[in-house]
């Protein structure tokens, strides 16, 4: 049997000339990117997989997992009716975390949350309004999801 072509990047499934069976393959490259666009996980990272995981949901796996997510550290576990893909993160990836809305990046092989925003403060003249307008944009900002404030 020859090797499955994959894309370079998220490593999708190619189709090859004159394969059999190119539904299976086509399907498995939609499973992928059906969890990959617009990523968004239910938790995590997490080390045990979910008792009753649905389909379709996925989940950031931690540092140290075991049982069936054994060796696969810092990747996304998507639950389908075919078991448990592992899909490996590329650098600079994005995702939300749907158990508490937390946004996270993942940078030098690890899922980190975005840098917090200070308040402005300090400064020779302190202008009232001009903090106000600020600060109110950072909580907008925040509301949005955009960035943390501290």
């Amino acid at each position: 049997m020859s090797e499955i072509l994959t894309t370079a990047r998220f490593a999708l499934p190619l189709l090859a000339v004159a394969q059999a069976q190119k539904e299976i393959t086509h399907n498995e490259a939609l499973t992928r990117m059906d969890a990959l666009l617009h990523a968004a996980v239910e938790e995590g990272p997490i080390d045990t997989p979910p008792a009753a995981p649905q389909e379709g949901q996925c989940w950031l796996v931690g540092a140290m997992p075991d049982g069936a997510w054994s060796g696969e550290a810092h990747v996304l576990a998507l639950w389908s009716a075919g078991g448990w893909r592992f899909l490996r993160p590329r650098e600079g990836m994005r995702l939300i975390r749907l158990s508490d809305r937390g946004l996270l990046r993942f940078e030098g092989g690890l899922w980190s949350p975005p840098e917090p925003i200070a308040a402005p403060s300090g400064g020779a003249v302190i202008d009232s309004e001009a903090r106000t307008a600020i600060s109110a944009l950072i909580g907008l900002l925040a509301a949005h999801g955009i960035l943390i404030p501290e």
